[in-house]
């Protein structure tokens, strides 16, 4: 197995001019650029006894001055702990000091939220807006702080040049990452990720979807998720991919504009983003033509052109659109298969690195999210029939919870194989397809498995329902909806709403798993940042 840093260190040496990191609208950085910051933070860290194996937090909107911290912290093996900036003030302070971390790269607004006396191991903050010191409660941070470009020079007189470049390799089973995730089921983790981890999720991604120095990436996904940092980020960065970043998240206006002129080769996203797409620009296209539709030269020569249209829309030269966190609706699914888009469903996890499944567009079966990464099995009597927990085991797998031992011994079955807590099917074929989540699964009045995910599946192909959650309320099941268009339904049609999305999915459901009442909800449900449902808030 090749290492990430083996990979980049080659690609600083190989392609020192071109463009590595950028945010859109504003500065490049080179490669060279990059490994020039990164000594220099190296030698700040060095001089102010910052160790191996200490942990440094990030927590700020994605940058190309992110982007330059993680790797700096991650080539010097200090453990990087990225932190949602979308966090709450409080939670960010308690993770800093659970995490042990000493130093806080953020930027000014986050900082100035912060209550120091939360974090006493934290002994200084730098600005990631323009890598100014911030805070400091220790003479040797501030002093390395402000000798870190003469330290350079110094030490370079005659430059810092591509052969001075060098990055740690012989530390695979070393902890590299702590990932703090909220997931969907109540209080964050912080999961433990190595070297060797990272290395397996590059090395199966250069497998499947390789990369070529000189391509573009635009990063939408918070680089404080296991999701983005890995795919969206470290993963194209280290072959010579220009990794665009665009800050907050942004509108699907600001998307489109950047990847007009991004042109990235590949999009790395979630269900929901493509979902509004589809809601915004394709469905009222094809509603417009419907019935040419029924005629197949025209029907095939209509799809065409709305893929081309979209392809075109982002640029035109993706590959592949590459979506996880969540299932893709029914009927966006089965749009995207009729107009022959390059998609796929993957399905991951934080303790994966994050992949568990995935396949390439042209081999991916809807419905599924791919085959198997490395060893997945169900426990259940019947594994292509029944759901069971799915498991995983391979060397992209974490270690296990930080300073959390209880979470540890729940975490894997005695004979080390993780429990992902989700539960699922493998058909003969090897494809994958969840059924939901085991704290969510509802034990029916005669004892069947009601799985919400399924019945909030049906629920999504009614074109009142924007979105729902299903619960179990005194054994009734009962579906939380948040209406699609609801400025635009008048008083009546709302009143009779709830018994009309309630008659038409128990059409489609079984008779053990139909609803017994819906409510409407006056605001979308809660998400993490996967664009997840956060199930526990709603019951």
């Amino acid at each position: 197995m090749k290492h990430y840093l083996k990979t980049l260190e080659e690609t600083v040496h190989n392609h020192w001019d071109l463009p590595a990191l950028a945010d859109f609208g504003g500065k490049k950085y080179s490669y060279g650029d990059l490994a020039t910051q990164v000594e220099t933070l190296h030698l700040f860290f060095e001089k102010a006894g910052i160790k191996k194996g200490d942990r440094i937090s990030i927590c700020a909107r994605n940058s190309a001055h992110w982007a330059i911290a993680f790797w700096a912290v991650n080539t010097y093996e200090s453990v990087v702990v990225p932190l949602l900036a979308d966090f709450h003030p409080d939670s960010i302070a308690r993770l800093v000091n659970h995490s042990g971390s000493v130093l806080l790269f953020t930027d000014a607004d986050i900082w100035s939220k912060l209550d120091c006396g939360a974090m006493p191991e934290l002994k200084a903050a730098v600005n990631l807006g323009d890598f100014s010191l911030l805070w400091s409660s220790d003479q040797d941070y501030s002093s390395a702080w402000a000798q870190k470009e003469g330290l350079l020079s110094d030490k370079y007189p005659q430059g810092f040049k591509p052969e001075n470049v060098s990055y740690p390799t012989d530390n695979f089973d070393t902890l590299s990452i702590i990932n703090y995730t909220s997931g969907t089921s109540g209080d964050p983790k912080g999961v433990m990720l190595t070297y060797g981890a990272m290395s397996d999720t590059d090395e199966f991604a250069n497998a499947h979807f390789p990369n070529t120095p000189g391509q573009t990436m635009v990063s939408m996904l918070p680089l404080a998720h296991m999701y983005g940092l890995a795919i969206e980020f470290i993963h194209p960065n280290v072959d010579g991919v220009t990794v665009y970043f665009l800050g907050k998240a942004p509108s699907p206006t600001t998307l489109l504009a950047a990847m007009k002129e991004v042109k990235p080769y590949m999009v790395i996203t979630v269900p929901l983003v493509m979902e509004k797409i589809y809601a915004s620009s394709i469905k009222p296209a094809l509603v417009k033509v419907r019935t040419l539709l029924a005629i197949p030269f025209l029907r095939r020569l209509i799809y065409n052109k709305v893929r081309n249209k979209l392809m075109d829309a982002f640029g035109g030269n993706v590959g592949c659109f590459i979506m996880g966190g969540a299932p893709l609706k029914r009927e966006v699914e089965r749009c995207f298969k009729r107009i022959r888009l390059p998609y796929t469903v993957g399905y991951g996890m934080t303790e994966a690195c994050p992949l568990l499944a995935y396949e390439w567009w042209e081999q991916f079966v809807p419905g599924s999210c791919g085959k198997p990464v490395h060893q997945l099995r169900i426990d259940s009597s019947d594994p292509q029939r029944v759901p069971g927990e799915i498991q995983a085991r391979g060397a992209n797998l974490t270690i296990g919870y930080y300073k959390n031992p209880e979470a540890n011994a729940q975490a894997f079955t005695e004979d080390g194989w993780f429990k992902t807590g989700d539960l699922g099917i493998i058909d003969s074929k090897g494809n994958v397809f969840i059924k939901g989540r085991i704290k969510s699964m509802i034990l029916g009045s005669s004892g069947q498995n009601i799985y919400p995910e399924e019945i909030e599946a049906v629920l999504s192909t009614i074109p009142y329902v924007e979105e729902s959650v299903v619960v179990d309320r005194g054994g009734k099941i009962v579906a939380l909806v948040y209406p699609a268009n609801k400025d635009e339904i008048d008083e009546e049609t709302m009143k009779d709403l709830p018994q009309t999305i309630c008659t038409l999915a128990n059409i489609s459901l079984a008779k053990y798993c139909q609803i017994n009442r819906v409510e409407l909800v006056d605001t979308p449900f809660e998400k993490t940042p996967k664009m997840s449902i956060k199930r526990y808030l709603y019951k």
